[in-house]
Protein backbone atom coordinates (compact mmCIF):
# COMPACT_ATOMS: atom_id res chain seq x y z
CA UNK A 1 0.00 0.00 0.00
CA UNK A 2 2.87 2.37 0.82
CA UNK A 3 4.23 2.00 -2.73
CA UNK A 4 0.79 2.80 -4.15
CA UNK A 5 0.53 5.88 -1.92
CA UNK A 6 3.90 7.12 -3.14
CA UNK A 7 2.88 6.68 -6.78
CA UNK A 8 -0.35 8.61 -6.17
CA UNK A 9 1.65 11.39 -4.49
CA UNK A 10 3.97 11.61 -7.49
CA UNK A 11 1.02 11.76 -9.91
CA UNK A 12 -0.50 14.61 -7.91
CA UNK A 13 2.80 16.51 -7.98
CA UNK A 14 3.51 16.07 -11.68
CA UNK A 15 -0.05 16.87 -12.75
CA UNK A 16 0.50 20.51 -11.72
CA UNK A 17 4.09 21.30 -12.75
CA UNK A 18 3.68 25.05 -12.27
CA UNK A 19 2.48 24.60 -8.69
CA UNK A 20 5.32 22.17 -8.04
CA UNK A 21 7.89 24.66 -9.35
CA UNK A 22 6.45 27.50 -7.25
CA UNK A 23 6.46 25.35 -4.10
CA UNK A 24 10.04 24.16 -4.71
CA UNK A 25 11.22 27.71 -5.41
CA UNK A 26 9.67 28.99 -2.18
CA UNK A 27 11.62 26.39 -0.20
CA UNK A 28 14.73 27.05 -2.28
CA UNK A 29 14.53 30.78 -1.54
CA UNK A 30 13.97 30.26 2.18
CA UNK A 31 16.85 27.83 2.63
CA UNK A 32 19.28 29.75 0.40
CA UNK A 33 18.59 32.94 2.40
CA UNK A 34 19.02 31.01 5.64
CA UNK A 35 22.42 29.77 4.43
CA UNK A 36 23.53 33.20 3.22
CA UNK A 37 22.34 35.13 6.29
CA UNK A 38 24.00 32.77 8.76
CA UNK A 39 27.19 32.50 6.68
CA UNK A 40 27.42 36.28 6.51
CA UNK A 41 26.63 36.89 10.18
CA UNK A 42 29.08 34.20 11.30
CA UNK A 43 31.67 35.76 9.00
CA UNK A 44 31.04 39.22 10.47
CA UNK A 45 31.30 37.83 14.01
CA UNK A 46 34.52 36.04 13.10
CA UNK A 47 35.97 39.16 11.47
CA UNK A 48 35.03 41.29 14.48
CA UNK A 49 36.64 38.75 16.79
CA UNK A 50 39.80 38.57 14.65
CA UNK A 51 40.13 42.36 14.61
CA UNK A 52 39.53 42.57 18.35
CA UNK A 53 42.09 39.91 19.19
CA UNK A 54 44.81 41.47 17.03
CA UNK A 55 45.91 43.37 20.13
CA UNK A 56 43.81 41.89 22.95
CA UNK A 57 44.68 38.59 24.62
CA UNK A 58 42.24 36.00 25.89
CA UNK A 59 43.77 36.23 29.38
CA UNK A 60 45.74 39.14 30.84
CA UNK A 61 47.93 39.08 33.96
CA UNK A 62 48.97 42.44 35.40
CA UNK A 63 49.71 44.28 38.63
CA UNK A 64 46.54 46.14 39.53
CA UNK A 65 46.77 49.54 41.16
CA UNK A 66 44.25 49.97 43.96
CA UNK A 67 43.07 48.52 47.21
CA UNK A 68 42.89 50.13 50.60
CA UNK A 69 45.63 52.60 51.56
CA UNK A 70 48.35 51.35 53.84
CA UNK A 71 47.30 51.53 57.51
CA UNK A 72 49.76 53.97 59.05
CA UNK A 73 48.40 53.81 62.62
CA UNK A 74 46.89 50.54 63.93
CA UNK A 75 43.29 50.82 65.05
CA UNK A 76 42.78 50.95 68.79
CA UNK A 77 39.43 50.55 70.47
CA UNK A 78 40.48 52.14 73.74
CA UNK A 79 38.33 55.11 74.61
CA UNK A 80 41.13 57.36 75.96
CA UNK A 81 43.04 57.74 72.69
CA UNK A 82 42.10 59.86 69.70
CA UNK A 83 43.76 59.11 66.38
CA UNK A 84 43.27 61.00 63.11
CA UNK A 85 44.83 60.28 59.67
CA UNK A 86 44.05 62.61 56.80
CA UNK A 87 44.86 62.21 53.12
CA UNK A 88 45.86 58.54 53.43
CA UNK A 89 47.90 57.25 50.51
CA UNK A 90 49.65 54.11 49.28
CA UNK A 91 53.21 54.23 50.54
CA UNK A 92 54.39 50.92 49.12
CA UNK A 93 53.51 49.78 45.65
CA UNK A 94 55.44 47.64 43.17
CA UNK A 95 54.82 48.75 39.60
CA UNK A 96 54.45 46.03 36.97
CA UNK A 97 55.49 42.39 37.28
CA UNK A 98 59.07 42.09 38.51
CA UNK A 99 59.41 38.35 37.85
CA UNK A 100 57.36 37.67 34.73
CA UNK A 101 59.18 34.37 34.15
CA UNK A 102 57.46 32.89 37.21
CA UNK A 103 54.04 33.89 35.87
CA UNK A 104 54.91 32.36 32.49
CA UNK A 105 55.85 29.07 34.12
CA UNK A 106 52.48 28.92 35.88
CA UNK A 107 50.63 29.63 32.63
CA UNK A 108 52.61 27.01 30.73
CA UNK A 109 51.38 24.30 33.09
CA UNK A 110 47.80 24.78 31.84
CA UNK A 111 47.11 22.61 28.77
CA UNK A 112 44.42 24.99 27.44
CA UNK A 113 46.94 27.81 26.95
CA UNK A 114 48.54 27.74 23.51
CA UNK A 115 50.49 31.02 23.35
CA UNK A 116 52.12 33.35 25.90
CA UNK A 117 53.90 36.66 25.49
CA UNK A 118 55.20 39.48 27.69
CA UNK A 119 54.76 43.20 27.13
CA UNK A 120 56.18 46.36 28.66
CA UNK A 121 53.72 49.20 28.10
CA UNK A 122 54.31 52.83 28.97
CA UNK A 123 52.54 56.11 28.26
CA UNK A 124 54.96 58.44 26.48
CA UNK A 125 55.12 61.54 24.29
CA UNK A 126 56.20 61.22 20.66
CA UNK A 127 57.76 64.19 18.92
CA UNK A 128 58.56 64.75 15.26
CA UNK A 129 59.73 68.27 14.63
CA UNK A 130 57.22 70.61 16.27
CA UNK A 131 54.51 67.93 16.41
CA UNK A 132 54.04 66.34 19.83
CA UNK A 133 51.58 63.49 20.42
CA UNK A 134 50.84 61.37 23.49
CA UNK A 135 50.53 57.63 23.02
CA UNK A 136 51.43 54.17 24.25
CA UNK A 137 54.83 52.58 23.76
CA UNK A 138 54.70 48.76 23.78
CA UNK A 139 57.83 46.74 24.23
CA UNK A 140 57.15 43.33 22.68
CA UNK A 141 58.78 39.93 22.45
CA UNK A 142 58.63 39.78 18.64
CA UNK A 143 58.65 35.99 18.19
CA UNK A 144 55.96 35.30 20.79
CA UNK A 145 53.97 38.37 19.74
CA UNK A 146 53.76 37.07 16.15
CA UNK A 147 52.86 33.58 17.37
CA UNK A 148 50.09 34.97 19.56
CA UNK A 149 48.62 37.84 17.52
CA UNK A 150 50.04 37.17 14.04
CA UNK A 151 51.21 40.77 14.22
CA UNK A 152 53.44 40.54 11.14
CA UNK A 153 50.48 40.21 8.77
CA UNK A 154 49.20 43.65 9.80
CA UNK A 155 52.41 45.40 8.76
CA UNK A 156 51.67 47.78 5.87
CA UNK A 157 55.33 48.77 5.46
CA UNK A 158 58.61 47.44 6.80
CA UNK A 159 59.53 44.23 8.61
CA UNK A 160 58.59 43.57 12.24
CA UNK A 161 61.67 41.40 12.87
CA UNK A 162 63.87 44.49 12.48
CA UNK A 163 62.89 45.38 16.05
CA UNK A 164 65.07 42.50 17.31
CA UNK A 165 68.08 43.67 15.30
CA UNK A 166 68.11 47.34 16.25
CA UNK A 167 67.73 48.93 19.69
CA UNK A 168 66.66 52.24 18.12
CA UNK A 169 63.92 50.77 15.88
CA UNK A 170 60.22 51.60 16.26
CA UNK A 171 57.05 50.54 14.42
CA UNK A 172 54.26 53.13 14.40
CA UNK A 173 50.53 52.61 14.04
CA UNK A 174 49.36 54.10 10.75
CA UNK A 175 47.13 56.62 12.54
CA UNK A 176 49.95 57.67 14.87
CA UNK A 177 52.31 58.04 11.89
CA UNK A 178 49.77 60.33 10.22
CA UNK A 179 49.51 62.48 13.36
CA UNK A 180 53.29 62.81 13.51
CA UNK A 181 53.67 63.17 9.71
CA UNK A 182 56.28 60.43 10.00
CA UNK A 183 57.26 57.83 7.42
CA UNK A 184 59.77 55.00 7.00
CA UNK A 185 63.31 56.17 7.78
CA UNK A 186 62.31 59.21 9.85
CA UNK A 187 63.71 59.83 13.32
CA UNK A 188 61.25 60.58 16.12
CA UNK A 189 61.87 61.50 19.75
CA UNK A 190 60.01 59.94 22.63
CA UNK A 191 59.88 61.09 26.24
CA UNK A 192 58.76 58.90 29.14
CA UNK A 193 56.80 60.07 32.19
CA UNK A 194 60.11 60.10 34.12
CA UNK A 195 61.64 62.51 31.62
CA UNK A 196 63.86 59.95 29.84
CA UNK A 197 64.34 60.85 26.17
CA UNK A 198 65.34 58.57 23.30
CA UNK A 199 65.59 59.02 19.53
CA UNK A 200 64.13 56.15 17.47
CA UNK A 201 64.08 55.40 13.75
CA UNK A 202 60.79 54.41 12.10
CA UNK A 203 61.34 51.02 10.44
CA UNK A 204 57.71 50.04 9.81
CA UNK A 205 54.01 50.91 9.92
CA UNK A 206 51.24 48.67 11.25
CA UNK A 207 47.44 48.73 10.83
CA UNK A 208 45.49 46.36 13.07
CA UNK A 209 42.05 47.63 12.07
CA UNK A 210 41.31 48.99 15.57
CA UNK A 211 41.36 52.75 15.07
CA UNK A 212 42.05 53.72 18.69
CA UNK A 213 45.09 51.42 18.77
CA UNK A 214 46.48 52.45 15.38
CA UNK A 215 46.28 56.14 16.35
CA UNK A 216 48.15 55.84 19.62
CA UNK A 217 50.43 52.80 19.71
CA UNK A 218 54.06 52.23 18.77
CA UNK A 219 56.13 49.05 19.06
CA UNK A 220 59.73 48.53 20.12
CA UNK A 221 61.60 45.45 21.30
CA UNK A 222 60.96 44.44 24.91
CA UNK A 223 64.67 44.63 25.78
CA UNK A 224 64.80 48.25 24.56
CA UNK A 225 61.69 49.07 26.62
CA UNK A 226 63.26 47.57 29.75
CA UNK A 227 66.45 49.58 29.23
CA UNK A 228 64.40 52.73 28.68
CA UNK A 229 62.59 52.22 32.01
CA UNK A 230 65.69 50.87 33.82
CA UNK A 231 64.03 47.54 34.62
CA UNK A 232 65.44 44.03 35.02
CA UNK A 233 65.37 41.47 32.19
CA UNK A 234 62.36 39.62 33.67
CA UNK A 235 60.23 42.74 34.10
CA UNK A 236 56.89 43.13 32.29
CA UNK A 237 53.85 45.32 32.81
CA UNK A 238 51.62 42.45 31.71
CA UNK A 239 51.77 38.81 30.66
CA UNK A 240 49.28 37.80 27.97
CA UNK A 241 47.96 34.34 27.09
CA UNK A 242 45.74 32.86 24.40
CA UNK A 243 43.80 29.61 24.82
CA UNK A 244 42.37 27.07 22.39
CA UNK A 245 38.80 28.42 22.54
CA UNK A 246 38.49 32.08 23.54
CA UNK A 247 34.98 31.39 24.87
CA UNK A 248 36.54 29.35 27.71
CA UNK A 249 38.72 32.24 28.92
CA UNK A 250 36.75 32.75 32.14
CA UNK A 251 37.06 29.09 33.11
CA UNK A 252 40.80 28.98 32.45
CA UNK A 253 41.38 32.31 34.24
CA UNK A 254 39.54 31.01 37.31
CA UNK A 255 41.67 27.85 37.27
CA UNK A 256 45.05 29.64 37.23
CA UNK A 257 44.10 32.61 39.45
CA UNK A 258 44.97 30.89 42.78
CA UNK A 259 48.54 30.21 41.58
CA UNK A 260 49.29 33.79 40.49
CA UNK A 261 49.68 36.68 42.93
CA UNK A 262 48.79 39.28 40.30
CA UNK A 263 45.45 40.27 38.79
CA UNK A 264 44.30 37.61 36.30
CA UNK A 265 41.56 38.80 33.96
CA UNK A 266 39.65 37.06 31.15
CA UNK A 267 38.80 39.14 28.09
CA UNK A 268 35.05 38.97 28.82
CA UNK A 269 35.50 40.89 32.07
CA UNK A 270 36.43 44.09 30.28
CA UNK A 271 34.78 43.53 26.89
CA UNK A 272 31.26 42.29 27.60
CA UNK A 273 29.96 44.51 24.79
CA UNK A 274 31.80 42.41 22.19
CA UNK A 275 30.21 39.19 23.42
CA UNK A 276 26.79 40.88 23.56
CA UNK A 277 27.15 42.23 20.02
CA UNK A 278 28.02 38.79 18.64
CA UNK A 279 25.04 37.22 20.41
CA UNK A 280 22.71 39.94 19.16
CA UNK A 281 23.86 39.50 15.56
CA UNK A 282 23.32 35.73 15.83
CA UNK A 283 19.79 36.26 17.15
CA UNK A 284 18.96 38.69 14.33
CA UNK A 285 20.32 36.31 11.68
CA UNK A 286 18.38 33.33 13.05
CA UNK A 287 15.18 35.36 13.44
CA UNK A 288 15.33 36.68 9.86
CA UNK A 289 16.23 33.28 8.44
CA UNK A 290 13.48 31.42 10.29
CA UNK A 291 10.97 34.09 9.27
CA UNK A 292 11.88 33.51 5.62
CA UNK A 293 11.46 29.75 6.07
CA UNK A 294 8.08 30.20 7.78
CA UNK A 295 6.90 32.45 4.94
CA UNK A 296 7.99 29.73 2.52
CA UNK A 297 6.00 27.26 4.64
CA UNK A 298 2.86 29.36 4.22
CA UNK A 299 3.37 29.22 0.47
CA UNK A 300 3.58 25.42 0.58
CA UNK A 301 0.53 25.29 2.87
CA UNK A 302 -1.52 27.33 0.38
CA UNK A 303 -0.45 25.14 -2.52
CA UNK A 304 -1.21 21.91 -0.63
CA UNK A 305 -4.53 23.34 0.53
CA UNK A 306 -5.43 24.16 -3.08
CA UNK A 307 -4.40 20.67 -4.10
CA UNK A 308 -6.68 19.15 -1.47
CA UNK A 309 -9.60 21.28 -2.66
CA UNK A 310 -8.96 20.40 -6.31
CA UNK A 311 -8.47 16.69 -5.57
CA UNK A 312 -11.46 16.38 -3.24
CA UNK A 313 -13.37 14.08 -5.61
CA UNK A 314 -10.29 11.89 -6.19
CA UNK A 315 -9.78 11.68 -2.41
CA UNK A 316 -13.40 10.56 -1.98
CA UNK A 317 -12.95 7.88 -4.60
CA UNK A 318 -9.76 6.65 -2.91
CA UNK A 319 -11.54 6.39 0.44
CA UNK A 320 -14.46 4.62 -1.23
CA UNK A 321 -11.94 2.13 -2.65
CA UNK A 322 -10.65 1.28 0.83
CA UNK A 323 -7.94 3.90 1.50
CA UNK A 324 -8.23 5.04 5.12
CA UNK A 325 -7.37 8.42 6.69
CA UNK A 326 -3.74 7.42 7.36
CA UNK A 327 -3.23 6.61 3.69
CA UNK A 328 -4.59 10.01 2.66
CA UNK A 329 -2.29 11.76 5.18
CA UNK A 330 0.67 9.77 3.86
CA UNK A 331 -0.11 10.72 0.26
CA UNK A 332 -0.04 14.44 1.00
CA UNK A 333 2.86 14.26 3.45
CA UNK A 334 4.95 12.48 0.81
CA UNK A 335 4.19 15.36 -1.56
CA UNK A 336 5.29 17.97 0.97
CA UNK A 337 8.45 16.01 1.88
CA UNK A 338 9.39 15.66 -1.80
CA UNK A 339 8.91 19.42 -2.21
CA UNK A 340 11.03 19.99 0.91
CA UNK A 341 13.84 17.71 -0.28
CA UNK A 342 13.93 19.15 -3.80
CA UNK A 343 13.79 22.74 -2.56
CA UNK A 344 16.21 21.95 0.24
CA UNK A 345 19.03 20.54 -1.87
CA UNK A 346 18.63 23.24 -4.52
CA UNK A 347 18.51 25.85 -1.72
CA UNK A 348 21.74 24.55 -0.20
CA UNK A 349 23.44 24.87 -3.58
CA UNK A 350 22.06 28.35 -4.26
CA UNK A 351 22.92 29.49 -0.73
CA UNK A 352 26.50 28.33 -1.21
CA UNK A 353 26.69 30.08 -4.60
CA UNK A 354 25.32 33.36 -3.18
CA UNK A 355 27.74 33.21 -0.24
CA UNK A 356 30.64 32.50 -2.61
CA UNK A 357 29.74 35.49 -4.79
CA UNK A 358 29.48 37.82 -1.77
CA UNK A 359 32.76 36.41 -0.48
CA UNK A 360 34.46 37.84 -3.59
CA UNK A 361 33.08 41.38 -3.24
CA UNK A 362 36.03 43.74 -2.54
CA UNK A 363 35.90 45.13 0.99
CA UNK A 364 39.15 46.50 2.38
CA UNK A 365 39.42 46.77 6.16
CA UNK A 366 42.46 45.87 8.25
CA UNK A 367 43.74 42.54 6.85
CA UNK A 368 40.46 41.72 5.04
CA UNK A 369 40.16 42.24 1.28
CA UNK A 370 36.60 40.92 0.80
CA UNK A 371 33.34 40.74 2.75
CA UNK A 372 33.65 38.15 5.54
CA UNK A 373 31.80 34.88 4.90
CA UNK A 374 31.94 31.76 7.06
CA UNK A 375 31.22 28.27 5.65
CA UNK A 376 30.08 26.18 8.60
CA UNK A 377 28.65 22.68 7.92
CA UNK A 378 26.26 23.09 10.87
CA UNK A 379 24.50 25.96 9.04
CA UNK A 380 23.78 23.72 6.05
CA UNK A 381 22.56 20.87 8.27
CA UNK A 382 20.27 23.15 10.28
CA UNK A 383 18.93 24.79 7.10
CA UNK A 384 17.94 21.39 5.73
CA UNK A 385 16.41 20.27 9.04
CA UNK A 386 14.40 23.48 9.50
CA UNK A 387 13.31 23.38 5.87
CA UNK A 388 12.00 19.82 6.19
CA UNK A 389 10.22 20.62 9.47
CA UNK A 390 8.46 23.63 7.94
CA UNK A 391 7.40 21.73 4.81
CA UNK A 392 6.27 18.75 6.91
CA UNK A 393 4.03 20.95 9.08
CA UNK A 394 2.79 22.86 6.01
CA UNK A 395 1.84 19.55 4.39
CA UNK A 396 0.38 17.89 7.46
CA UNK A 397 -2.36 20.44 8.09
CA UNK A 398 -4.02 20.07 4.63
CA UNK A 399 -3.41 16.30 4.76
CA UNK A 400 -5.26 16.05 8.05
CA UNK A 401 -8.14 17.98 6.50
CA UNK A 402 -8.18 15.60 3.53
CA UNK A 403 -8.21 12.55 5.81
CA UNK A 404 -11.54 13.62 7.35
CA UNK A 405 -13.36 13.82 4.00
CA UNK A 406 -16.66 11.91 3.94
CA UNK A 407 -16.67 10.15 0.54
CA UNK A 408 -20.48 9.73 0.52
CA UNK A 409 -21.13 13.47 0.83
CA UNK A 410 -18.51 14.37 -1.79
CA UNK A 411 -19.73 11.80 -4.34
CA UNK A 412 -23.37 12.80 -3.83
CA UNK A 413 -22.44 16.46 -4.33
Amino acid sequence: MANVNTKISWVHLTSKIRQLVVAVLSVTFGISMYIFMNSFMNGVNGAQTDITFTTMAHIRVYNEVGGDPTILIPLNNSGDTLRSVSNARHISYTEGIRNADEVVRVLERNEQIVAITRQVNQNVFFRNGVTKVSGTLSGIDVVNEVRMFNTAQYMTEGNLTELEKRSDAVVLGTGLADKLSASIGDNITLTTSDGVTKILKVIGLIQTGTGSVDKSRALISISTARQLLSKNKSYATEVLANIRDYNDAKVVADAIRPDIEYKTEAWQEGNAQLESANTLRDIIAIAVSLTILIVAGFGIYNIMNMTVSEKMREIAILKAMGFDGKDIIQIFLVQSVIIGLMGGFIGLLFGFIIASIVDRIPFKIASFDTLPISYLPVDYILAMVFGLIVTFVAGYLPARKASTVDPVEILRG
